[in-house]
């Protein structure tokens, strides 16, 4: 057995590529609160292109290590391939989100795309690693490549989360005549005595305060404030129906200090729980802003450095 594997020696490092890229997409996927990619025909559908960019990150070892260079352009066709998942994923997520009562958002919707076209990538990385390993060194350090590979693949399957930005105060929900206010931050106008009461009953009211002014831009963005929103109605409860647009979640700014009022009414009433949920709803890549990074200098500090 171990003289087949000496002489075999692309047949197993293909084998064992395969293998653990398919195991580091299993790594990566899951069906969580937000109830996608679907179980089970959402989860054939992304461990079958996994299983794909992992052949194709293990079969372009040989190919190279044979100086069969025209076999990157598989890779390059695997690229467009894995484009189209993003471009699928974003359709099927745009046809769902209209028929959310508290819908994900554009930007939201945009992140997870970019997620799973992400992870096949992340596939190929470690099926290369791990065929280059047992290829070059003995089959047993393409196991512990394929290992060190996954690990690596873990780490980088998941961003930021708000905890990571600001902090989370829970609020007082007050009303003020027919203006709500959560803390000292104004919703709306609720004009109908039944809705007031309800919102006295139901309603809960939180305050996200952001670590620094990067966090304030990226806090300030629509597609970030409709995504904490969407998660915490999605765990917590919406209550509200179709028709009922005073009962409908909002996230409004204080134009002062940049700190975001959170206003909903939950099917469950615990507002521990909802200010972490809100701790742990992701951080959206398309809506972080990093104006500190702008070498900038304003015109009194160039006055004061004269």
């Amino acid at each position: 057995m171990l003289e087949w594997i000496a002489e075999q020696k692309y047949t197993v490092g293909i084998i064992l590529g395969v293998i653990f890229g398919l195991l580091a997409r299993i790594s990566m996927l899951r069906t969580d609160y937000r109830q996608y990619p679907t179980y089970p025909h959402g989860k054939i559908i992304h461990l079958s292109l996994g299983f794909i960019a992992a052949g194709l990150g293990a079969v372009a070892v040989p190919s190279l290590l044979d100086k069969n260079y025209t076999a990157i352009t598989f890779l390059s066709l695997a690229a467009q391939q894995f484009r189209d998942v993003r471009n699928m994923e974003r359709q099927t997520l745009t046809q769902i989100d209209s028929h959310e009562l508290v819908p994900r958002g554009a930007t939201y919707i945009e992140g997870i795309a970019m997620v799973f076209e992400g992870r096949n990538y992340l596939v190929i990385f470690t099926a290369f690693a791990t065929a280059l390993f047992s290829i070059l060194f003995p089959w047993y350090w393409g196991i512990v490549a394929g290992l060190g590979a996954m690990l690596i693949t873990n780490y980088f399957k998941t961003g930021k989360s708000i905890s990571h930005i600001a902090d989370v105060q829970i609020a007082e929900v007050k009303l003020d005549g027919p203006d709500l206010f959560v803390d000292d931050i104004y919703i709306m106008n609720v004009g109908l005595e039944d809705t007031r009461k309800l919102i006295q009953r139901k309603a809960i009211g939180l305050v996200v305060v952001p670590k620094n002014k990067n966090s304030r831009v990226t806090l300030a963005n629509p597609g970030q404030r409709q995504a904490i929103l969407h998660d915490i109605c999605t765990i917590m409860g919406v209550y509200r129906d179709e028709g009922e647009p005073s009962l409908v979640p909002l996230a409004k700014l204080d134009m002062e200090d940049g700190r975001l009022a959170v206003f909903l009414l939950t099917q469950e009433q615990d507002k521990e729980k909802a200010k972490q949920v809100i701790l742990r709803a992701p951080v959206l890549e398309s809506a972080v802003r990093m104006p500190s990074e702008a070498h900038v200098q304003s015109r009194n500090s160039g006055k004061a450095g004269a």
